[in-house]
């Protein structure tokens, strides 16, 4: 599994101009993501903050293929998400936060979804982002992702994630300490 690169939160000039244009191109395949939305726009904001390129980056280095999916009317914020067909690559087999993590005995996953996460600057998916982001293809149909788990659930030891089967999202649940090597986690990014 790859390292989340947390000691350097900046690019190159060069790297943000390399990780920007395949943001753009991208962003251009992908009309149906992000209607009424300009690339323009969207790189302005991005240039402004050059921490959310960063997280950009590690999106794009762990598998997630980071899309512009939607604008916050209220804020103006561009709603970055993971993009990938699956569960991206580098973020599984990874139980869901550092409490399960610590309270496993044996055979510790490397990390944890929520650690890492956090060391990438973004946030895992909510069940309604998660549904909404369906609406836009066929993703996870063979992985599953961690999704952030209610507090009521996270209390008793519970973690959920979903996927798509049968052209249908699901919801499950799983002990928190759980990891497996087709479960990893998508995220959503706000510039």
């Amino acid at each position: 599994m790859s390292k989340i690169n947390t000691n350097k939160k900046g690019l190159s000039s060069d790297k943000s101009e390399e990780l920007l244009r395949l943001l753009h191109t991208r962003f251009e395949k992908n009309k149906n993501r992000h209607k009424g939305i300009e690339w323009s726009k969207v790189r302005a904001k991005l240039e402004a903050h050059s921490i959310k390129i960063w997280s950009l980056n590690e999106m794009e280095r762990s598998g997630g293929e980071p899309d512009v999916v939607a604008q916050d009317k209220k804020t103006g914020e561009y709603i970055f998400y993971d993009c990938s067909a699956e569960s991206p690559k580098e973020r599984r087999s990874v139980c869901y936060d550092h409490e399960a993590l610590e309270s496993r005995k044996e055979n510790k996953p490397a990390t944890s979804a929520l650690d890492m996460a956090e060391a990438m600057g973004i946030e895992l998916l909510t069940e309604e982002q998660y549904r909404t982001f369906q609406q836009l293809g066929n993703f996870d149909t063979k992985t599953s992702s961690w999704i952030k788990t209610p507090d009521a659930i996270r209390k008793l030891g519970g973690a959920v994630f979903c996927d798509r089967r049968y052209d249908t999202v699901f919801l499950y649940h799983n002990g928190a300490e759980s990891y497996y090597a087709a479960r990893g986690f998508r995220g959503s990014l706000r510039v």
